[in-house]
């Protein structure tokens, strides 16, 4: 039996590519994956948010955040 807290790499891959985990099939949703930012559901695209973990989201305000800060600060500069 696998740990629940240590999943395979298959089962991993298996998440990504369910159809079940993606919300219009752009947003992932698992609660069982604790990785903020899994793979797309094509990997080479990149990275995506888990919208089932908390940390995740977090982070994701805080990147919008921080990039939004730098916008306003080069709006400043000018």
């Amino acid at each position: 039996m696998e740990d629940p807290n240590n999943p395979s790499k298959e089962t991993l891959e298996k998440w990504s590519k369910d159809p079940n985990n993606w919300i219009y099939g752009i947003f992932y949703y698992n609660p069982k994956d604790k990785r903020i930012f899994p793979p797309k559901k094509i990997a080479w695209m990149g990275f995506t948010t888990n919208f089932a973990n908390p940390k995740s989201v977090l982070y994701l305000i805080g990147i919008l955040l921080f990039f939004a800060f730098m916008v306003l600060l080069i709006e400043k500069i000018k």
